[in-house]
């Protein structure tokens, strides 16, 4: 097979007997300067492709990292490649990580790679909000040149979810890196600094990308947002696995209906965090009344995290539309306006509406009262779900 950018041919220890079709479409993708990928197995295995690439250096931040043989693939990977030389940093949050530790990457470690744990638990007095301080982000960086940014953890369990990342070819792999090196460096095993210079918006060409750290007056992602719907004209798309939104993302979004913007949100029917599942169903009868239209994904979980504007402008990032994501949680989302990237956005969500069954309101209203009560019971933890 011939060399087109990615050599998948050297990513033959994951790929395996997967058919030439696959690869040489996998080879094609890695040839765009901007991808969007939300089949898990396809992500998984453009990772794989650039990072046995690597020659300088490998950067990688996630929320989860498995023990599993999803984890495994991805650890004998980035080994290789630090036996090779290559500077491979990783920082994986603690709370996410499950049962890893540093035992789990000790020939990387032997081989001079780094892995951080981010903020370890312990006990204090600010105990049951600071545990949901949390690293959210999941970016990949390699050799100032591919960067990834998403919704997807490394895991096995969700290589068959609807997720949404970005790859890109180019220098804004130089932004990314920028964005990994100040969280790294400042961290220690119990706290990242929430300084407010790693807050500040890092302009990159056409793209923005918004950093959030957890705060309750600070809220980037989610103020960007609200102003981002504000100035909706024709259209307005979320997908977001978990929908919580505050009182301002609520009225943004009525308040976009009631300009005759074609709002829809769009979310797994059931979701992987049942509670989430049960108290979101508070908003949706408040939303549809003002012809906000809902829609359930039905073949499995939808993982995306994106929001579009006006087929224009888009955010793709780590966050979820609600208080936890918004108020606790280490985020990241690029913003921008890139056409090639609107495009395949716009086919992204083609693709998952026709599989995607309007809300009911009728059914809704007839929901039991055992759900109803779950709904109250839940409303006063709605910041930490």
């Amino acid at each position: 097979m011939q060399d087109t950018g990615c050599r998948m041919q050297d990513a033959g220890y994951w790929i395996g007997k997967i058919d030439l079709h696959l690869v040489s479409c996998i080879s094609y993708l890695c040839s765009m300067q901007y991808r969007i990928i939300d089949d898990t197995f396809q992500l998984y295995n453009l990772m794989l492709g650039d990072i046995a690439q690597a020659k300088e250096y490998i950067l990688l931040e996630t929320y989860k990292f498995a023990n599993d043989h999803m984890g495994e693939r991805f650890r004998d990977a980035l080994t290789k490649k630090a036996k090779e030389g290559v500077s491979v940093k990783i920082l994986i949050d603690s709370w996410g990580k499950g049962p890893i530790s540093e035992n789990f990457f000790s020939e990387l470690i032997s081989h001079h790679g780094e892995v951080k744990f981010f903020e370890k638990i312990k006990i204090s007095s600010d105990l049951f909000t600071r545990g949901n301080r949390r690293d959210h982000r999941k970016i990949l960086v390699i050799d100032d040149a591919i960067s990834y940014l998403g919704s997807a953890n490394i895991t096995g369990y969700n290589l068959n979810w609807r997720e949404l990342s970005l790859r890109t070819e180019g220098d804004l792999a130089l932004a990314m890196k920028k964005v990994f090196m100040e969280t790294y460096e400042a961290f220690n095993p119990y706290i990242i600094s929430n300084k407010l210079a790693f807050t500040r918006t890092i302009f990159h060409g056409d793209f923005e990308i918004i950093r959030d750290v957890p705060s309750l007056p600070l809220q980037r992602i989610r103020k960007k947002y609200v102003q981002m719907i504000r100035y909706a004209k024709k259209s307005l798309v979320i997908e977001t696995p978990y929908f919580l939104p505050g009182y301002n993302l609520r009225k943004a979004l009525i308040d976009a209906s009631k300009r005759k913007v074609e709002v829809k949100i769009i979310m797994p029917r059931n979701s992987d965090v049942k509670m989430i599942d049960i108290l979101r169903n508070k908003y949706l009868g408040l939303l549809h009344k003002h012809n906000v239209q809902i829609y359930f994904y039905g073949p499995y979980n939808l993982h995306a995290k994106m929001l579009m504007i006006d087929d224009s402008l888009f955010s793709i990032s780590s966050a979820n539309f609600d208080y936890r994501s918004f108020r606790f949680q280490y985020e990241i989302a690029l913003i921008g306006y890139e056409k090639s990237i609107v495009e395949q956005l716009q086919t992204h969500v083609t693709e998952t509406l026709a599989s995607s069954e309007l809300f009911n309101y009728e059914t809704w209203e007839k929901r039991s009262w055992i759900e109803k009560f779950f709904e109250w019971l839940l409303t006063p933890f709605r910041h930490l779900l």
